[in-house]
């Protein structure tokens, strides 16, 4: 059994915050990531939509699509109106072989938002977690019948951040939504990463190594800075350069037989944080924990 590596162009160029890494070329993402190591690639805002466009750039690269995000918005949509929306996601990922799809609630959600604490994140409407799970459900099957499974990204900001907000997630989904088990918004969220592993591991089906820096946590906390403050003061970073425990974390996956791929998510100003730097530090480090646990030949 062996796991694959994967990078996020968030290393290179933000989503969220676009003026991040604006004047880097997909072409250094790619060239950069393939250099340190990776074998696959997760969507950013610089790649191309269309299969028949972006499939000869990333053969070009030798690399594979991992899977891309997408913001679903199924507390205000019906399953039939979230399925139409989601058709040229699922198309690309479809086309260009990637198995799961980064699946988050974005209702309401303030992680966008430079001017707003994280701390005044929505809370998800207690009321709506049966109708929500039953609607997901729907949703996540419908995917899967396409080739492409759901990876619920639990994500600070949103309505499901918290350990107790994924607990009432999966309790109230079928077995058709997995989970995108993201250590760094665990431990941002306050919670442990391995106790969740633990209790959901057979729900995971996609992973987002990213570390963090306790002494940036405890002052994003302290000051109750937004989401993006949050990254720019450098609260997260690569595998085993911040204070998760990823050894054990690992060995606990590969117990419970996890081979999915393990992708370096940790955004960063490239301006501080030299990106190639980071992810040759990022998969040196991934790469070796994850052989020392057994996942990784």
């Amino acid at each position: 059994m062996t796991v694959q590596l994967g990078i996020n162009p968030l290393t290179w160029t933000n989503d969220d915050l676009p003026s991040l890494g604006a004047e880097t070329s997909l072409e250094t993402c790619l060239t950069e990531g393939r250099q340190a190591g990776f074998t696959g690639f997760e969507l950013g805002n610089k790649f191309p939509r269309d299969a028949s466009v972006l499939g000869p750039i990333l053969a070009k690269h030798d690399v594979k699509l991992v899977s891309g995000w997408y913001s679903g918005e199924l507390l205000t949509r019906s399953v039939e109106e979230e399925i139409e929306a989601v058709q040229p996601h699922l198309t690309l990922l479809r086309e260009l072989g990637a198995k799961v799809m980064v699946f988050a609630e974005v209702t309401n959600c303030i992680h966008g938002d430079q001017a707003k604490s994280v701390y005044l994140r929505p809370k998800f409407p207690a009321e709506q977690w049966r109708e929500y799970g039953e609607k997901l459900t729907k949703f996540a099957r419908y995917t899967q019948s396409q080739g492409v499974q759901i990876a619920y990204h639990h994500h600070m900001g949103t309505v499901i951040e918290t350990e107790a907000d994924i607990d009432n997630l999966m309790k109230h989904t079928g077995p058709d939504v997995g989970l995108l088990l993201d250590t760094g918004h665990l431990t941002f969220a306050g919670a442990d990463p391995i106790a969740v592993a633990e209790r959901w591991a057979h729900r995971i089906n996609h992973v987002h190594c990213k570390d963090i820096r306790r002494d940036v946590l405890a002052d994003v906390k302290n000051r109750k800075t937004s989401f993006l403050d949050a990254v720019l003061n450098g609260v997260f970073t690569v595998p085993g350069d911040g204070c998760i425990d990823y050894s054990t974390l690992f060995t606990l996956l590969k117990n419970n037989e996890y081979q999915g791929w393990l992708v370096v998510e940790a955004e960063q100003d490239p301006a501080v944080a030299n990106p190639l730097t980071y992810a040759t530090l990022g998969y040196d480090n991934l790469s070796q924990l994850a052989k020392d646990a057994g996942l990784f030949n």
